[in-house]
């Protein structure tokens, strides 16, 4: 992994981008695409699209969201303290003593979240999950007055950011999904403008993933790909508590994964594999039986279809505010893609 691909990874997972505001993790990514892409598209819905080869007549998509779960302020009580929805899936459970940043017009503002102490929850009380609305923001505000000349309605709510390095090349950070999986198909790109692939490469990052997969939808429309690989994150059940006989055997440092099911064509799965085995590129199969729940699912079902594949990144503790992942996962993902369209031919055939 290059220097500059490192920084990269860093930004993402230090800008915020909660689905619905994801204009600041887009502008890093123009930021950073500006050097080598041929051409980047922004569209209504948030969209961002990095194309190689505009011209070329076969269309080969790159997914990968950039939003990541958050809040979002919906009420200010009148002592100042903050009330919020989520935006995607929370456990409230992770959100207990957690510190917070509140994106406002005038920029990040810090806060905490937290419920009553445990000391004086009664026995009741102790036995009972806790419930979103029992926890509230706490910005230091003494009044509604006061909060409100610091917030707004609608202001979105993250984790606090930042990124840190574990043993054995592993990371963590909140975000990681999927800033993994924009990283992915980025970089994918840049290693891939260096040779000369004969198709055009269109990596997309997309929005609202995380509240119905709904950038993925537009932006496959608009670019109207033969084939597509979505990247995300997927649970790795190398830690306690997760039974692998569901979930399989999905171990952080093992490589990128490779599933198989109704939502993936079985030409591009077997195309990746046989890129792996050709390329020493470590891998690891998986299999889902639905349709994914990720943007893989709404490609496939693009205009006339898509032929997709879905290549993932294990992560540890997916939704909270310590996702972990392995660098070298996610480097061979980037690998991979890249050999992908460089082993393309503009005639290349998905029909299973």
């Amino acid at each position: 992994m290059l220097p500059s691909a490192r920084d990269f990874l860093i930004r993402l997972l230090e800008t915020p981008g909660p689905s619905g505001y994801e204009q600041p993790v887009q502008d890093v990514i123009q930021d950073y695409v500006s050097g080598f892409a041929d051409r980047v598209d922004r569209d209504v819905h948030g969209n961002l699209v990095a194309i190689k080869n505009p011209d070329a007549p076969l269309r080969v998509m790159f997914a990968g969201h950039c939003d990541q779960i958050g809040m979002l302020i919906s009420h200010v009580d009148e002592n100042g303290f903050l009330y919020a929805q989520t935006i995607g899936g929370w456990d409230p459970q992770q959100l207990i003593g957690q510190r917070m940043i509140v994106w406002t017009t005038n920029g990040p503002l810090p806060a905490v979240i937290s419920r009553k102490p445990i000391h004086l929850l009664n026995e009741q009380e102790r036995k009972q999950v806790v419930k979103l609305e029992e926890l509230w923001l706490d910005i230091g505000a003494t009044s509604k007055q006061q909060a409100l000349q610091c917030v707004s309605i609608g202001d979105p709510v993250t984790l606090q950011l930042g990124f840190r390095e574990l043993q054995n090349g592993l990371a963590s950070a909140p975000g990681m999904d999927n800033a993994t999986g924009v990283w992915i198909i980025i970089e994918a790109l840049r290693r891939a403008s260096e040779s000369s692939p004969a198709c055009g490469i269109y990596a997309a990052s997309t929005v609202q993933e995380e509240i119905g997969l709904r950038g993925a939808r537009t932006s496959a429309y608009a670019i109207d790909p033969q084939v597509a690989i979505a990247v995300d994150v997927t649970h790795a059940t190398d830690c306690p508590t997760i039974d692998k006989r569901q979930q399989g055997e999905i171990s952080l440092g093992k490589g990128p994964v490779i599933f198989r099911g109704p939502n993936m064509n079985p030409v591009v799965v077997e195309r990746l594999t046989q890129l792996c085995q050709s390329e020493g590129i470590s891998y690891q199969p998986s299999a889902i039986g639905r349709a994914t729940p990720n943007d893989t699912n709404t490609i496939q079902i693009s205009r006339a279809g898509v032929a997709t594949g879905l290549v993932s990144v294990p992560n540890r503790y997916m939704h909270s505010a310590v996702e972990t992942i392995s660098l070298n996962d996610i480097d061979r993902a980037a690998d991979l893609l890249a050999a992908f369209v460089c082993h393309l031919s503009a005639d290349a055939n998905f029909i299973p």
